[in-house]
């Protein structure tokens, strides 16, 4: 049962540490789910955490409790460690979690913690899982999977799999391999329980339509494949079609999270890494480019402005009306960038099919923009006259149309170029859809009048 994490409870908790009772520590704390010893650990000092932690005698609670803490306490926490401690943990961890712990180390540190390891076998895993990139099926597959030889039999093929069952934590299926170590197929665990024990895997795997993905793939083609084809489990192989690792719906779903995270921080003009409570400093440097983009912008859009201070002066009404088409610009900017974006990160758009996205955002934009300039048409006429009415209508449906083009078009160069299309939710889309707005609007008003 979760525990009400409140004031009281970790006060609690504090006082228990600071007494050495690691009796009601054991009692009150140890025995919930790992999920929620991590939580408690997250919201006590990094000593208080290494106490109750090292508490823990269970090698897989133990394993648990450290991948669920926060990243930035994990880390915190790992640094405090020695190398010698740091190898005692990996050593319970699947390797692509090991691994990713050890990627956060320096070279010097890596080596350390390598020589440490008991487990030359969990060392070797570890050492290859870091020469992939982060962000591929290499950088996110654990070395941990059940595997069954061709020929073996069914009788054969369990008592292997025993052995096996002492490194894989979670069983979804078993992958068939050759005697070359080449993946043939794919075999469920419950057609192998259910097989006459003499009957040989080659009778029972299914060797057709083989779902795998290469480990040079991208880790977003490694979520869109599991996802069309529902899968828990993916099997990975290198360029000889040779079984090298398994990817987890949980570790993909953990990227997914990541990536979901750093584009939204990105679109509002944030980099990834500055939620951090322990710089002010980086955390100012984080946001700092973003607002100068944004200041730029401004600037620009000022430039604009008094460029048309001779119309602005004959015509004071059509300041009134700026905050307007600014606003909408990058309103419309921001949509159509978001539709690219998610359709971009679902593979559901390239760049060959820009005509038809574009034709049909432009479309959009202008049944929107009609209906928009129309409903402003009748207030500026309320408050000013029909020729000011009509150049903020006109320009309004022009710079909705505009925008949304703008808008869908920027996210896939961005993208054609192998640049984070997330860029253009944010200060790019709307800075330049407000400078471009605001010479659409006067350049129209001078025009007319």
């Amino acid at each position: 049962m979760s525990p009400d994490l409140t004031k009281e409870f970790l006060d609690e908790i504090r006082a228990r540490i600071s007494e050495d009772d690691a009796l009601w520590l054991t009692e009150h704390v140890l025995h919930l789910h790992y999920a929620d010893v991590a939580e408690i650990l997250d919201n006590l000092t990094n000593d208080e955490a290494k106490y109750v932690y090292f508490l823990v005698e269970e090698e897989d609670l133990r394993a648990g409790i450290l991948m669920e803490l926060d990243e930035e306490v994990r880390d915190r926490f790992i640094a405090s460690l020695t190398s010698k401690e740091i190898a005692d943990q990996l050593e319970n961890l699947d390797s692509d979690d090991a691994a990713d712990i050890l990627g956060e180390l320096t070279k010097d540190q890596i080596q350390q913690v390598i020589a440490e390891m008991k487990d030359d076998d969990a060392a070797e895993d570890i050492v290859d899982l870091l020469n992939y990139e982060d962000n591929s099926a290499g950088g996110l597959m654990q070395k941990e999977f059940f595997q069954a030889h061709v020929e073996w039999t069914v009788r054969r093929t369990i008592v292997e799999l025993r052995k096996q069952a002492e490194d894989v934590e979670k069983v979804y299926n078993i992958f068939v391999v050759n005697e070359y170590g080449h993946l043939v197929g794919v075999l469920s665990l419950k057609r192998l329980i259910f097989a006459n024990t003499k009957t040989t895997i080659e009778e029972l795997y299914q060797s057709k339509n083989i779902i795998k993905v290469k480990t040079s793939d991208s880790a977003e083609e490694v979520a869109r494949i599991m996802e069309k084809y529902d899968l828990v489990s993916i099997p990975v192989v290198d360029y000889q079609n040779k079984l090298v690792g398994r990817i987890t719906l949980d570790d993909v779903v953990d990227y997914i999270k990541e990536e979901a995270d750093k584009d939204f921080k990105m679109a509002t003009g944030i980099s990834e890494n500055s939620d951090s409570p322990s710089s002010i400093i980086k955390s100012s440097f984080s946001r700092l480019p973003w607002l100068m983009i944004a200041m730029i912008g401004g600037t620009i859009g000022a430039k604009v402005i008094s460029n048309f201070e001779g119309g602005l002066s004959q015509l004071p009404a059509l300041a009134f009306f700026i905050p307007l088409i600014t606003a909408m610009g990058g309103n419309v900017g921001v949509q159509s960038s978001a539709i690219v974006v998610q359709a971009i990160a679902k593979g559901d758009i390239a760049f060959k099919r820009l005509l038809p996205r574009v034709g049909k955002e432009a479309t959009v934009g202008l049944m929107n923009g009609v209906i928009l300039s129309g409903l402003i048409f009748g207030i500026a006429v309320f408050f000013s006259t029909v020729k000011l009415a009509t150049v903020v209508s006109l320009s309004l449906l022009t710079v909705i149309v505009f925008a949304s083009v703008f808008g869908t078009i920027f996210p896939l160069i961005l993208n054609r170029y192998k640049i984070d299309p997330a860029l253009a939710i944010g200060p790019f889309v709307t800075t330049l859809n407000d400078v471009i707005g605001l010479f659409i609007y006067f350049s129209i008003g001078m025009l007319l009048f």
